[in-house]
């Protein structure tokens, strides 16, 4: 058997289907030794229990700058300090800052808010199937599952739609990195972006609206609650979350079934399956590959492999949705799957925030499609496909489709 090495994160052949190469891993190296996108050793953890385990662990951190000495700081790649002022963010951080800046938005993302939003999310999806229907054909990622998220998440905020390919652009040029090369190109995302939102927030403070991003700006007015550079950063990091996942769960959900026209056809017989069926998409196709990355802040061992203090931590929910210790027939489609404990939203305290939102978007997008396009066909050969490409997310980059 071919030795296991490290895959090209960025490759094609790689991102199309990552599953038989993770399925090694969890039979022969459950904890894998890897060098990361800037050149520091990483460890991927691919099975379920030990995937629960790194995300719940107390000696695992997100915040890798709180437990270093001065001089360590020192020592940093200045790629780390420019950076800095986007991460600065609950994603980032651990408790007490991560409690206390996820009590700040919390209240904007709870099920019953977000279901206030279903008549949006119906009239933007209606609005661009319109378009399609009459041309005949669309690029499912970039005419359907890129437009609702982006659309919904800058809405929230308060960000002009005039500016909302201009973040999205952005925010894909963030998500694409897999090698230095990556991180170097892109540099002027990030000074662009981060110059975005101090200006954007500039404008909110003179003119306040009824918006999370006045919300925010104003919980920092009040002291102690959120800084200048928390606040760029939440902005950030609500712009960017609220979306990626979202698009690759509806345009990797429905090549899935595409791809699986007995489900599809038993989804569209069957509208009340939605809910299962989107679960099922999650679990399958992870639309989030690796969790984001974590410090282990003392030597940790999991699967009998000693991690030590300082190393990178990533914890693979891809694998770890198709670990076939926890699910029946992983690699099968089945839309009424139960139980269906998958971990494409996180697991403890870092649980994704808008998950209520991914949802209610993926339920609508995905239902409302499969109704008012019943002769919905690839334009091309799944070999033929092209996949997004990062190290952190799953997804086709282009879908073009027939309807």
């Amino acid at each position: 058997m071919e030795t296991l090495s490290q895959p090209d994160f960025g490759s094609q052949k790689f991102k199309s289907n990552p599953y038989p190469f993770f399925a090694r891993l969890r039979a022969e190296a459950p904890v894998f030794r890897i060098v990361g996108p800037t050149r520091e050793v990483g460890w991927l953890v691919t099975r379920y229990d030990d995937v629960v385990t790194l995300l719940k662990h107390p000696g695992i951190s997100k915040d890798r700058l709180s437990f270093m000495t001065q001089e360590q700081l020192d020592k940093l790649p200045w790629l780390f300090k420019l950076f800095k002022p986007l991460a600065q963010n609950m994603l980032s951080r651990d408790p007490p800052d991560h409690t206390r800046l996820r009590s700040l938005v919390h209240k904007a993302f709870t099920p019953r808010l977000v279901e206030r939003l279903r008549g949006r999310v119906q009239a933007l999806a209606d609005g661009l199937l319109d378009a399609a229907l009459r041309k005949g054909s669309l690029d499912l990622v970039k005419d359907y599952a890129l437009p609702i998220p982006v659309t919904i998440i800058a809405e929230m905020l308060g960000v002009p739609a005039s500016d909302h390919r201009k973040f999205q652009r952005w925010s894909n040029r963030l998500v694409s990195n897999t090698t230095r090369g990556d991180l170097l190109l892109s540099i002027p995302a990030v000074v662009m972006f981060a110059r975005y939102l101090r200006t954007l927030i500039a404008q909110r403070r003179s003119s306040p609206g009824d918006d999370l991003l006045t919300a925010l700006i104003q919980a920092e007015e009040a002291g102690d609650k959120l800084t200048q550079d928390e606040l760029v950063s939440m902005v950030f990091l609500l712009l960017v979350a609220g979306h990626e996942t979202t698009v690759n769960l509806i345009s990797g959900g429905s090549l899935a079934l595409l791809q699986h026209p007995d489900q599809m056809e038993r989804l569209r017989q069957n509208p009340a399956l939605i809910e299962p069926a989107i679960e099922e998409l999650l679990r399958y196709t992870s639309p989030v590959e690796l969790a984001t990355e974590r410090f282990a802040l003392e030597d940790i061992t999991i699967a009998g492999t000693t991690i030590p203090r300082g190393d990178l931590l990533f914890a693979v929910i891809g694998s770890a949705n198709r670990d076939e210790r926890y699910f029946e027939n992983p690699d099968t489609l089945e839309l009424a799957r139960e139980p269906n404990k998958h971990l494409s939203f996180g697991f403890g305290i870092h649980y994704c925030l808008g998950a209520p939102l991914a949802r209610l978007e993926g339920q609508i997008a995905i239902q409302t499609l499969l109704n008012r396009a019943p002769r919905l066909r690839l334009a091309k050969p799944v070999e033929s496909l092209s996949w997004r490409t990062g190290f952190l997310i799953h997804g086709p980059k282009r879908l073009p489709v027939a309807v």
